[in-house]
């Protein structure tokens, strides 16, 4: 692989941070998605999402331009609900908060919803949504911080709204979205991680190899791919063996991503000074 290049001509995009999460998802992008973003090229067609999750390389982007897409019907009727007609979230008492929860939880269970996966993902502990392989039920307990009140929730559906304006939301799977792109277009792919999220949505059945051979035939169509991908852990004393073909990115850089969210939720509040990250960021061009 060409690892470390300079970009040759590409210019990139300059762009501020946005820290506003709009939902609460392990592996989320946010602290960093500008970093993200600045190596993106500025001559972006259309931009492309296939695994949007909290959408939030999306959302700091504000592509006039864009699609964002995965196969997890719940997430997506949030998506396609704040593009269509904003939906209000209800902050839940903290007298109430953990009885509130159970409620919400076990009527996603019986009926997996948008709605309820909304109200979970902001009260659930850590923000770690977790599905049993069993059944795909959620088993994440309730968090301990206070619900955001529901007139800053309000406000920050706002600015989503404008922020994606000008994105269309599908519920697909991810080479189903990447096959529309063209020339000249921009995917970026933040797909489940193969070392870390085996107990997190979609992670099962998802498989690496084929997210090569879909990125290298939007490579062969003059489609740019930008991949985030596993990189080191404990600190950087652990670098996360992914099986990546040598031929296919051009550029790879490390973007910090500081302490893993999942290991906070797993070692209880412990101390994390040896848990942290740093992502790989492929590109193609």
């Amino acid at each position: 692989m060409e690892q470390n290049l300079l970009f040759g001509g590409v210019t990139g995009v300059e762009i501020r941070p946005f820290r506003s999460q709009l939902l609460k998802w392990v592996g989320n992008k946010q602290r960093f998605a500008h970093e993200i973003v600045s190596y993106f090229p500025s001559d972006i067609g259309t931009y492309f999402e296939p695994f949007l999750g909290s959408g939030a390389v999306l959302g700091t982007l504000q592509a006039p331009r864009a699609v964002g897409g995965d196969r997890f019907t719940p997430l997506m009727e949030i998506w396609k609900a704040l593009k269509a007609q904003p939906e209000r979230w209800d902050a839940v008492r903290a007298a109430t908060k953990e009885q509130v929860f159970e409620r919400v939880k076990g009527s996603y269970n019986a009926r997996p919803n948008g709605a309820d996966l909304l109200f979970i993902c902001r009260a659930c502990y850590g923000g770690v949504v977790r599905f049993r392989k069993a059944d795909g039920f959620i088993s994440t307990p309730c968090g301990i911080h206070s619900p955001m009140p529901p007139s800053k929730f309000n406000e920050r559906v706002d600015e989503w709204h404008k922020r994606t304006r000008g994105a269309a939301f599908v519920c697909a799977d991810f080479q189903e979205v990447m096959r529309e792109a063209k020339a000249g277009d921009l995917v970026y792919c933040d797909p489940p991680y193969t070392d870390s999220q085996s107990i997190l949505y979609g992670a099962q059945s998802f498989g690496v190899k084929r997210l090569f051979r879909v990125i290298d035939d939007c490579k062969r169509r003059g489609v740019r791919v930008a991949l985030s991908i596993d990189g080191t852990k404990k600190s950087g004393d652990k670098l996360c063996d992914v099986p990546i073909p040598d031929y296919l990115f051009a550029r790879e850089v490390y973007v910090n991503c500081g302490r893993s969210m999942l290991k906070r939720f797993q070692m209880g509040g412990r101390a994390l000074t040896r848990e942290v990250v740093h992502d790989r960021l492929l590109l193609t061009y």
